[in-house]
């Protein structure tokens, strides 16, 4: 999708994510102090990054479509939640080397190519100790689940997404398939993952 399928999308529907933070990266960090920044890549309307803000983290957080930033921006003022919101293609952003504590990509489905590059930013932003948490449509949904893009090479394979974290330089603590509970007998099936740069 580009720039204008997305815009047309998020103007059809109020919080087309919900409200809530993504649950799997609020019980994976929500217990984690905030040690400093956060870059939120692919943000949507911002739900992540104002739970994050909201945390105590320092939040930049980016995306491609900018009817989504200016609704994040307004939830943001409206929750008295500072945010740094960024319109941009996560692909071309680069973020400040070193310069986060923490860096979330979540349902960004892309070309590998694109994804390579954008995890390669992601990876570079990260400060020593930092953590790289991933969520997405895993594969397996083509044949066992429901939902996310229905292009194979768009949809994450956690073994995939491993190699390529660990080939940046980043130690892999979590690579795994979770059921996200949905209202299908199957549910939705995601591909988490979670990495950190050494402290050294």
């Amino acid at each position: 999708m580009d720039r204008e399928d997305w815009n047309a999308r998020y103007a059809a529907q109020e919080l087309l994510w919900g409200a809530e933070p993504n649950r799997f990266l609020a019980a994976e960090l929500g217990s984690v102090p905030p040690r400093g920044r956060a870059l939120d890549l692919a943000c949507g309307e911002g739900r992540n990054a104002l739970w994050l803000a909201k945390l105590g983290w320092v939040v930049t957080a980016v995306d491609y479509s900018d009817v989504a930033i200016a609704r994040a921006r307004r939830l943001a003022a409206a929750q008295h939640v500072d945010v740094e919101w960024i319109q941009a293609d996560a692909t071309a952003f680069i973020p400040a080397p070193a310069a986060f504590q923490l860096v979330i990509i979540a349902y960004l489905h892309l070309p590998e190519a694109d994804r390579r590059t954008v995890l390669a930013h992601a990876a570079g932003a990260l400060g020593a100790g930092g953590t790289l948490f991933m969520i997405g449509h895993a594969r397996v949904n083509l044949t066992d689940g429901v939902g996310g893009p229905q292009r194979a090479e768009l949809l994450w394979e956690p073994a995939e997404i491993r190699r390529e974290v660990a080939a940046l330089g980043l130690t892999v603590l979590r690579a795994e398939h979770v059921r996200r509970p949905v209202e299908t007998p199957d549910g939705v099936k995601d591909a988490i993952v979670r990495a950190e740069r050494s402290a050294r």
